[in-house]
């Protein structure tokens, strides 16, 4: 069994070397909440600088934070305790600079990361007032070739309305708050958090070391599990708890700018479930024939586990590089399609239980996990091959010089119709579940 989960090992690291789900979460943030009751009619708030709330409210969040770590220990499979000496103390004499140190390193997220004030404005409403900030003000890993993020300064005091806020925030978490969190990696902060060693993938890549909090391989087989036991080593769940009860506590103790702030980073976890290959080791693939091409790469034939890794990730990208260049496309010339009118539609959204703990693993994440297998039949039917059938082509390498929309406009308008049905489906699912957080949190917080 040891050698099984070895090799198994590495095929999750390399499948999941890309790591972000949906592209830019603003885009489908603002199409799912623009006509949501609670933010079209949420009245402006007050930015807010994070050390502001923290010594505010610095009692509290002690009481809070030992509250998460309690939840965590009884409900979430393979939990790696916080070290004690992480545990947030109030201490009204210390600096604002410490008490942010303290907050950050009690979440267990990357202590340099920014939580700057700023948004990212609406692309189909893309006026901005503010001055236009450097990725590096707001993202700690290095800015890609082609971003699509676009960041607007804020400054304390500043009014702005909750729907910014929480689309902005939705897209946060990758911005490197889930960096170098590992035993592992190289970062003193890493080797005293206490998660242990990275459970698959690279700890030299920095995106590598994120891929455990943003994937959940919470529905695979018993026997997957017990020839690798690592797979339940993820922790999407516990960002979603931590960053949902700061929120309620934040609209309860009157920082509804936070309040915001954390809802929208919350969401970030439940949105990425919703991506059917966040949500299932190899979707589409069996346990047999993954079973099978471990057997023949310990026996020396790894030919079937490097075309398995390949098509995987090239599926996964351009997926994620369609919906997104259908959305980007689509606010700029002002369409609304039906991937827009899924994201809004609210008839949904009550199919799906209320909003509990367990939501985002017995409702989002077995929903994607179920959708692997369709959707990539949908993917190998309408796709060009060569990018998403032939192992020979790496995607990845190749991306920034592809237009997906280009090529596919190309193809009959049949398989285009699939294709995008397919991403309005699961897109709807992003919006509906959304929401649904969105109801839970403002239920158990109610306004002072």
């Amino acid at each position: 069994m040891k050698k099984l989960g070895t090799t198994l090992t590495l095929l999750a690291g390399l499948a999941t070397s890309q790591v972000f789900a949906w592209g830019n979460h603003s885009f489908p943030a603002y199409r799912a909440f623009e006509k949501m009751p609670e933010l079209a009619q949420a009245q402006v708030v007050t930015v807010e600088p994070l050390e502001s709330f923290l010594r505010a409210e610095e009692k509290t969040l002690e009481a809070l934070l030992a509250s998460q770590e309690a939840w965590a220990a009884a409900n979430l499979d393979k939990y790696p305790a916080r070290p004690a000496m992480l545990a947030f103390k109030a201490d009204p004499a210390r600096s604002d600079d410490a008490r942010r140190l303290a907050f950050l390193m009690a979440l267990r997220v990357a202590p340099n990361a920014k939580l700057a004030l700023y948004y990212q404005p609406d692309p189909l409403n893309p006026t901005a007032h503010g001055p236009v900030l450097p990725y590096a003000a707001v993202n700690t890993l290095p800015e890609p070739a082609k971003p699509t993020q676009r960041f607007i300064g804020l400054k304390p005091g500043d009014t702005i309305s909750p729907l910014v806020v929480l689309a902005s925030a939705s897209d946060e978490p990758d911005y490197g708050l889930d960096i170098n969190l590992w035993e592992d990696s190289p970062s003193d902060w890493g080797k005293a958090y206490g998660f242990g060693k990275l459970p698959f993938g690279n700890p030299a890549l920095s995106y590598s070391t994120q891929a455990p909090f943003h994937m959940g391989f919470m529905h695979e087989s018993a026997v997957l599990y017990a020839a690798a036991p690592f797979l339940k080593r993820t922790f999407p769940l516990l960002r979603s708890y931590q960053y949902t009860s700061l929120a309620a506590l934040a609209f309860r103790t009157g920082h509804p700018y936070w309040g915001w702030r954390f809802t929208g980073l919350s969401l970030h976890y439940l949105q990425d479930l919703t991506q059917p290959y966040h949500a299932s080791l190899a979707p589409g693939e069996s346990t047999l024939k993954l079973l099978a091409a471990n057997a023949l790469a310990m026996a020396g034939m790894s030919g079937m586990k490097n075309d398995m890794v390949v098509l995987l990730s090239n599926r996964h990208l351009a997926l994620e590089k369609y919906q997104t260049e259908l959305l980007h496309a689509a606010a700029i010339a002002k369409k609304d399609t039906a991937i827009e009118q899924s994201l809004r539609n609210q008839d949904r959204d009550r199919s799906y239980p209320d909003w509990n703990d367990r939501y985002v693993r017995d409702t989002v994440s077995a929903q994607s996990a179920a959708a692997g297998a369709p959707l990539v039949a949908t993917l190998v039917v309408t796709m060009p091959p060569g990018y998403v059938s032939d192992p020979a082509f790496d995607f990845g390498v190749k991306e920034d010089g592809i237009n997906l929309t280009a090529e596919l406009a190309q193809r009959t308008p049949a398989d285009r119709a699939r294709l995008d049905a397919a991403i309005a489906d699961l897109l709807g699912n992003f919006g509906a579940h959304s929401r649904n957080a969105v109801r839970g949190i403002l239920k158990a917080s109610p306004q002072p």
